[in-house]
């Protein structure tokens, strides 16, 4: 494994631990500051601008696509930052608050997100950290 997807994994992974653990701590807080900037497209294009360089920077620095799961989830996770901030960029202003509060106060959605957060975080924290970097 190389020390870049090794560092990436631990990186990712506990960005989302933190992020799963804050939304089941913090719910209404975490709500309220969506809430806030989605309505705000000023700060829905600052968003989009850092979202899209740090998509940038991981795929740019990590495209593997081959080399078993955990390098595959590490380029998928770059992918799916970029795509998500060209939305916040290039999306209607009028659309975000109806798109993403309508998925984050639906409890459903809101513990769905949460799971799939933590599950990956979980996934690329372990992977990081019990992984070998190749010599």
């Amino acid at each position: 494994m190389s020390t870049r997807t090794i560092f990436l994994s631990r990186l990712i992974g506990l960005y989302c631990i933190v992020v799963a653990l804050l939304m089941v701590i913090r719910k209404p807080a975490v709500i309220d500051t969506v809430t806030a900037y989605s309505q705000s497209p000023s700060m829905m294009i600052f968003l989009g601008m850092v979202v899209v360089v740090a998509g940038l920077a991981m795929i740019l620095a990590h495209n593997i696509w081959c080399g078993g799961a955990l390098p595959v989830v590490v380029t998928l996770v770059g992918w799916l930052a970029l795509i998500k901030g060209l939305l916040f960029l290039f999306l209607p202003a009028d659309a975000y608050p109806g798109i993403i509060l309508c998925w984050l106060r639906n409890p459903l959605l809101f513990y769905v997100s949460l799971a799939l957060i933590l599950l990956i975080g979980v996934y690329l924290t372990y992977g990081g950290f019990s992984s070998k970097a190749r010599s």
